[in-house]
């Protein structure tokens, strides 16, 4: 048993808003899963020839502000630096592959948890609660989020197994829910695919298994319909986009899930005490989405 939920605004004078209103929806989910949570928010697009990157260590003292300036010295490339408790986002002017092969070259002990254009991407064990506020979540601004909130069953509480997860540019998944046949899969895609992945997570898989269809040249609302055939398991799905985000829930959709949505906002979450207390919720349109159908906004 988990909690999600996803936030999109269709106002873009809420946008200075986005972590205020994400916060308690987030905390809204803690008896779902007290054992960690995350999110991940979109905003602040990079200039073309750069890529933003979130990274993760377990070592508290870990000195980012020198690894910027190395990998600055050594690309030759201009690097900005954002750090929150044990992440931090780092914008760099190079190419995504030059970077990420100068990490493992140089800093293999740090852990890409999200990369794109837009995406920030924090999670870490603890009470949601305490992780909203480790990260300064009400700080955000932004356009949309997907946040989760884990209960533990099928791998262990680390922050490496804690969800979001993201395995391509800006795509970002959670889930409520567990998938049978995800080691199989995983095997299939790292020999098929090429897709790399760092924990037995089985939401891990579902982001991949998206990835590589997207990758193929699906779009995401084909490689959902896919999945309905490929993704053995019951589940309930929040993807995030560089445009936007959507929500699908498999063919029996017995895991919760509630939608609402106002000329402001589109949310969704596990239960709908994390939608109560958004502005306008009292006279929004709400209803359970059907199940093995996609849910999409985006702002293209």
């Amino acid at each position: 048993m988990c909690g999600i939920v996803g936030l999109f605004l269709k106002n873009p004078e809420l946008e200075p808003d986005l972590g205020k209103l994400l916060a308690p929806m987030l905390i809204g989910m803690s008896n779902r899963g007290p054992d960690s949570a995350g999110f991940a928010i979109y905003r602040n697009p990079v200039e073309d020839g750069s890529i933003k990157l979130t990274l993760h260590t377990p070592n508290e003292d870990f000195a980012w502000s020198h690894l910027a300036h190395e990998l600055s010295e050594e690309l030759s490339v201009e690097v900005e630096t954002e750090v929150r408790s044990s992440h931090a986002v780092l914008v760099v002017g190079a190419p995504l592959e030059t970077v990420r092969q100068w990490m493992r070259h140089h800093h293999p002990e740090l852990r890409i948890v999200g990369m794109g254009e837009c995406i920030e991407l924090f999670k870490e064990k603890g009470l949601p609660g305490d992780v909203v506020e480790r990260f300064r979540l009400e700080e955000f601004s932004g356009s949309h989020a997907i946040g989760h909130t884990r209960m533990a069953t099928e791998s262990a509480i680390t922050t490496e197994h804690s969800h979001p997860f993201s395995t391509g540019l800006d795509l970002c998944l959670v889930q409520n829910g567990s998938l049978s046949n995800h080691n199989r899969l995983r095997q299939w895609l790292r020999r098929h695919g090429g897709i790399e992945f760092q924990t037995d997570n089985d939401t891990e898989v579902a982001a991949g298994y998206l990835a590589h269809r997207m990758g193929e040249g699906a779009s995401l609302n084909e490689a959902l319909e896919a999945g309905l055939t490929d993704l053995d398991g019951f589940y309930t799905f929040a993807i995030g986009t560089k445009d936007g985000f959507a929500v699908m829930r498999d063919g029996i959709a017995c895991k919760p899930a509630v939608l609402a949505e106002t000329d402001d906002w589109v949310a969704m979450a596990s239960e709908f005490r994390s939608i109560a207390n958004l502005p306008g919720a009292d006279t929004a349109s709400i209803w359970e989405p059907a199940p093995a159908t996609v849910y999409n906004w985006s702002r293209a």
